[in-house]
């Protein structure tokens, strides 16, 4: 019955949050240096958490195939490229380096 009513905790709560994007926007006015300040700190959190993820850090050698592909796909990536494309090419960056025998 506990497992149920946290659920059912969450899902209110994201639904909450959902429709108060939405609902709130016309309300709630940023100055724009806050504005940018918020832009700025979701593109740091977002490369954070890219590079926390992307490379394995304390699981043992990372190698070089890993962060090769993780440039490959940042490159493509800061060029606009689609996001299929960016992540294919991530993935065949590293694929082909382990391939070859490069760690």
């Amino acid at each position: 019955m506990m497992l149920a009513a946290g659920v059912i905790a969450l899902a209110a709560g994201t639904y909450a949050f959902r429709w108060a994007g939405p609902t709130l926007r016309s309300r709630v006015r940023f100055p724009e240096r806050a504005r940018q300040l918020l832009e700025i700190g979701a593109v740091v959190l977002l490369a954070a958490l890219v590079a926390v993820t992307t490379l394995p850090i304390g699981t043992g050698d990372v190698g070089v195939a890993l962060p090769a592909g993780v440039v490959a796909g940042g490159f493509l990536a800061w060029r606009r490229s689609p996001l299929l494309i960016v992540i294919l090419a991530a993935a065949a960056t590293t694929a082909v380096l382990r391939l070859i025998g490069v760690p």
